[in-house]
């Protein structure tokens, strides 16, 4: 079966949001300056939100926060009443099974935003550079996840295809499929990575440092990257 892999494009604001959602799949809302995932602010969150105004999904992180339901429950509580669509929660390190059931376990259910008829679904992000794709995929499925997604932590790793070869992503991606979860590949990918990576059939590559001026994360999202990258996906699938 063929995937028609789609581009999700991390954003920090409204303004680059506007720039974005006309060319891309999904919209993703983070702070590229507090870490791998971090977070937005609940009033930038509103406006990312207002901005698309439902024309392509959004999602958002939660921040770079341990796997401690305590901690993650109401920030990803807080996520889901902007309205996003996607709540993003980050699985640091190595796979840790008894820590990651318990915390699965003592997860509240999220509650929808005002106006909003369901709550947003939930997606986990493993670092590939730290060993993230042993994670047992099974108990994110169980738990009721939507999706998951291989990035990577230190952005000065060389980027995803630097960690993990294509085997190991193509077992990701399968995977995730067999157990009904969307899959995404993302962590620093650039332009050149997109024919490479698209055998994989991921349903989402995922994009920041390219979209850039100057390739660099944490500088402003430039619209000719933005069409650029997503004219390669669209010509390379």
């Amino acid at each position: 079966m063929s995937i028609a892999c789609r581009v999700l494009a991390s954003v920090r604001n409204a303004h680059e949001a506007a720039l974005v959602w006309p060319w891309v799949d999904l919209v993703d809302a983070k702070q590229p300056a507090e870490g791998a995932l971090g977070a937005l602010d609940a009033a930038t969150l509103r406006d990312i939100v207002r901005t698309v105004a439902g024309r392509r999904p959004v999602s958002a992180t939660v921040g770079d926060l341990p796997l401690q339901a305590a901690l993650l429950a109401p920030a990803m509580q807080a996520v889901a009443d902007t309205g996003v669509d996607f709540v993003k929660v980050g699985l640091f390190g190595s796979a840790d099974v008894p820590r990651l059931t318990t915390c699965l376990r003592d997860l509240p259910t999220l509650h929808a935003a005002p106006g909003r008829p369901a709550p947003p679904a939930r997606i986990a992000v493993l670092m590939a550079d730290q060993g993230g794709v042993h994670w047992p995929l099974h108990l994110l499925a169980e738990a009721g996840f939507a999706g998951v997604m291989l990035d990577t932590a230190d952005k000065h790793c060389g980027g995803l295809l630097a960690v993990l070869d294509l085997d190991a992503l193509r077992h990701f991606v399968e995977q995730a499929r067999a157990l009904g979860l969307l899959s995404g590949l993302a962590g620093s990918l650039a332009v050149q990575d997109i024919p490479t990576l698209l055998p994989c059939q991921p349903d989402y590559l995922g994009f920041r440092t390219a979209l850039c001026t100057g390739g660099v994360r944490t500088e402003a999202v430039d619209a000719a990257q933005v069409a650029a990258v997503t004219a390669v996906v669209r010509q390379a699938r």
